[in-house]
This record gives C-alpha cells, structure tokens and sequence, in this order.
C-alpha cells in the first residue's frame, strides 16, 4: 500500500468510525451469533495474494459488525465505562502512525516528556498531593500504565522488594526466600478480581477481608486481620484500598486504613479505577481524603475520563522502590542522559512502551477542565434520575447509588430479580449485569456512554418495567392456572364417571 492508497483506507476508516457512531442508538446492544460464527465467513488459510482495502473494509460488516457488542452505545449499563471521545481515537492513531518505541529518553524523547507533563497535569487536576508529581522537589512522580489490573500487580512487586529490603537492614535472620514465603496482603472483599489476582502472580496471598453494610472496609477488621497474621508467623506487607469498588462503587476510607498501614509499616496503594475520574470535581474530592498516607494511587483515564484504552495513571510517592525492584540495565539501553528524566522502562513490567500520553493530551486540551467536569457531572445525574425511577415502583428497591452506578432488585426473593435480568437479556435491547449487596442478588446499572441522555435512561428503565410486568403477571395469573386445570382435570373425571356408569348399565 503506497501513500496515495492509505490517504483514501484512512479517510474511508474514518468515516466508517463515523458512520457507526451515528447509527450506534439503533443497534442491539448485543449481538445475536453464537461461539464459533466467524469460521464460516472466512477463509480457513490467509490469502495468498494481498486483497485491495476496500475489500477488507466491505467485511467489517459480514464480518466484524454481527459479532460486535456495543460498548459505547447509549444502551450499554453493563460493567462500567470504557471511554471513547475523538480527540482520543484521533491520538490513538497518530501514535500509531509514529511507531516508535520509549524504550528510553533517547528513543523517542516527545514520549517521555509529554507523559512526564500531562501526569502532573492529571495530578494535579484530582488534587493529589505534590510529593506523588514528577514537578515536585522529592522522589515521586507518575507513569501511564495499561490498565489498573497491571498497576495493582507492579505496586504489590515494589512493596515485595521493599519489604524485603527493609527486613534485611534491620537485621533479621530470615533469608530472602523466607522473607517471601512468608509476605501476606489484603484488601476487601469487594475488590476487583485483579487485585486477587495480583496475589496468585506476586506470590503474595491476598486475604480478602470482609466488609460492612455498605462494601466498606473497616479499620478494626483490617488491625485485626494483622494481628493474627502476625501471630500465626507472617509478615504483613501490602494493602489495597479502594475508591469506588466494582460490585458498587463503595469507598472505603483512607483516613482510617492509613494511619494502621502507616504504623504496620505496609504499602498502601489506592486503586480508584473508575471513580477516581470524579475528583476532577471539587465537590467529589473529599472521597480522597487520606491519599496522603498511600504509597502508590491509580485511576483509569480509559474509563470515565474520555481517553481511549489503554491509560491507566499511577503515581508513586518514591519511585525509587519501582525503579529498585524493575531497573535490569543493558549496554544497548544506556546513553548519556540517565538521571535527567525519568526511565519509564524501570517503572513497569515490559520494555518497550506506546504514546499513550499523546491521546490523553488531546483529551485534556480538547476538552478542557470544564468539559471533563461537565461529563461526570452529567453521568451521575443520569443515574441519579435512574434511582428516581426505581423508587418511583414499589415493586422495586434500591440497594446501592454511588456516582453513575445504580444497583437495584425487585423486591421479595432473589429468583424475581435474577429472571428479570435474565428476560432483559433475552431482549438484547440494553445490557445490564449481576451483582451481590449484603448478600443478595441485584441488578447492576451503569451509565457508561459518553452517549446516554435522558431518553436513553428511561428507554432502559421501561425495558425493566416491561419485562417486571410479564414477571408480575404470570405470576398472579398462576392461582387461576392451577385452578383451570384443576377444573379442567375434574370434569374429564365426571365425564369418565358417567361413561363407565352407562357401560355398566348397558351390561345389566
């Protein structure tokens, strides 16, 4: 493909992207194919000769479409959000237009100094505190990871290392590998699957610890739960807490978990993946009260921020523990600049890295700080009006409502609200997936399209209430069922009655 032929692919990709956002509100949320469709559509073998764009862009729709769901449709409730804008899309592309790879400083500098830029930005846009900004005079600093899930695990490494580094210079007759054997984390039980799965990859058990009434984790529960660690023989090293948990956006406080990890000298890092994006907003800030005590913070760009995934945000308040546990130098990886800019390749898992910050500098200039506001602002109303909604039916309750998450039920047995969801489902007009609060089944509703209005909201709820009035009437019509068969049944056996009376009869 020359030049001239990728003008014209990129512009008609272009306006297919365009094209789908324009007509996203009328599609089925999910698709209608089952596991395995796709082989049927094409070729067992790669093509020997190569085919012309259009070709290959005709088949997106025979293709790629039917098995497509829909996330940035206006319908999607399910999960939580997965940000797309334009400016995202448009510096997704351009960074891979320059294909380079910030191997180091000098690979590609522009990818070091705009993520060194637009992190204390972000920084300081949730109001963290200077010491975690690369601007500040101390250690710390902020790096673009992939995902909340990969930073969890990075921050459970660096406090391994840590832990470990600090054993040993105060003396302790435990080897390395005893040390490690014996490291314990924790976190709630209301954390996302990544952080236990950060456990099972570090080596580290995570002790997933029990929550109040509202998904909190408390800090008599966590004190205790490193007493009896301590006491059987362990060594407590590092805890996750959350800002806005995934089954319901729960916060647990930093203020009180702080000061115990602070005196247990443990790691603590604060994992505010979705809700982070809404300290943007002055009036959502106090939720991070307490971040000062953490070591490590993440939230997720890519998902309510509008900047495209992959763009997780990690700041750390030493990056040296990062750099300590990562840092493996090579005479190819060396030149002359080290320790004038940060070597982001010492502050992950991989090598290599994308322009990441290239999309989430077109966001945040494109936008503005006014334009993000206004979009958090604007989802939670939507969920706000979500909640009026449910209230407004009395065969509804209300289980949970924290930022643009609702979680609700039907009232009375677990099994109503479970095939409520499961008729919605069925109708694949909007989706919508399970949760537990205090132990009972509810139905989760997340405002996630940078799309949704209104309109969209109350199309979701009549979805619900139709489907709730089926539910409903099938199951005050059961009484009458029963009793038109019973009739039904009663008067096949008069009429058996009868007949073998006459047979009797005619015998006589």
């Amino acid at each position: 493909m020359d030049i001239g032929e990728f003008r014209e692919f990129g512009k008609a990709a272009v306006d297919y992207i365009a094209d789908y956002f324009e007509t996203i509100r009328n599609r089925p949320v999910l698709p209608e194919i089952k596991p395995g469709y796709m082989e049927d559509l094409i070729p067992a073998e790669a093509p020997l000769e190569g085919e012309s764009w259009k070709e290959v862009l005709e088949d997106l729709d025979r293709v790629i479409m039917p098995g497509i769901t829909h996330w940035q449709s206006p319908n999607f409730h399910a999960f939580y959000p997965t940000a797309c804008s334009f400016p995202g899309i448009v510096g997704e592309m351009l960074s891979a237009g320059f294909g380079c790879m910030g191997l180091s400083w000098i690979a590609s500098p522009a990818y070091t100094e705009l993520e060194v830029l637009t992190m204390n930005w972000l920084g300081k846009l949730i109001g963290l505190p200077e010491e975690f900004l690369n601007c500040s005079q101390g250690p710390g600093g902020g790096v673009i990871q992939g995902s909340a899930s990969e930073v969890t695990f990075i921050a459970l490494l660096a406090a391994k290392e840590k832990k470990v580094t600090d054993l040993k210079a105060q003396g302790t007759s435990l080897t390395e590998a005893e040390i490690k054997g014996k490291l314990i984390a924790y976190s709630s039980d209301q954390s996302n699957s990544s952080v236990e799965k950060a456990g099972l990859l570090g080596s580290m058990p995570m002790r997933l610890l029990p929550t109040d009434e509202s998904g909190v984790l408390r800090a008599t529960v966590l004190a205790n739960a490193i007493k009896e660690d301590r006491e059987k023989g362990l060594i407590p090293c590092y805890v996750v807490a959350n800002l806005g948990t995934t089954p319901t956006c729960a916060f647990d406080s930093l203020e009180e978990l702080g000061p115990i990890c602070q005196k247990e000298e443990l790691w603590l890092h604060v994992d505010a993946a979705y809700a982070g994006t809404a300290f943007v907003c002055p009036e959502y800030r106090y939720l991070n009260n307490g971040v000062e005590y953490a070591d490590s913070f993440n939230f997720n760009p890519h998902k309510w921020m509008l900047v495209n995934f992959d763009c997780s945000a990690m700041w750390v308040k030493n990056a040296k523990y990062l750099v300590e546990a990562f840092n493996v130098e090579r005479i190819y990886l060396k030149d002359q600049h080290k320790g004038m800019a940060p070597e982001y390749r010492h502050w992950q898992i991989s090598l290599g890295r994308r322009f990441r910050a290239l999309k989430l500098w077109f966001v945040l200039r494109i936008y503005g700080v006014e334009g993000i506001q206004k979009h958090v602002r604007h989802q939670i109303a939507l969920a706000k009006y979500f909640e009026e909604l449910v209230s407004g039916d009395d065969r509804f309750e209300v289980c949970s409502s924290s930022m643009g998450l609702i979680c609700f039920k039907l009232k009375g047995d677990d099994t109503l609200s479970e095939k409520l969801l499961e008729n919605v489902g069925k109708r694949k007009m909007i989706f919508c997936i399970a949760g537990h609060h205090n132990h009972k089944f509810c139905i989760r509703f997340a405002v996630c399209s940078r799309l949704t209005e209104r309109k969209d909201v109350i199309f979701a709820w009549n979805e619900f209430k139709e489907a709730a009035d089926e539910i409903f009437e099938v199951k005050n019509q059961t009484p009458k069922i029963i009793d038109e068969v019973s009739e039904k049944k009663m008067n096949e056996m008069r009429i058996s009655t009868r007949s073998e009376t006459m047979c009797q009869e005619k015998t006589k």
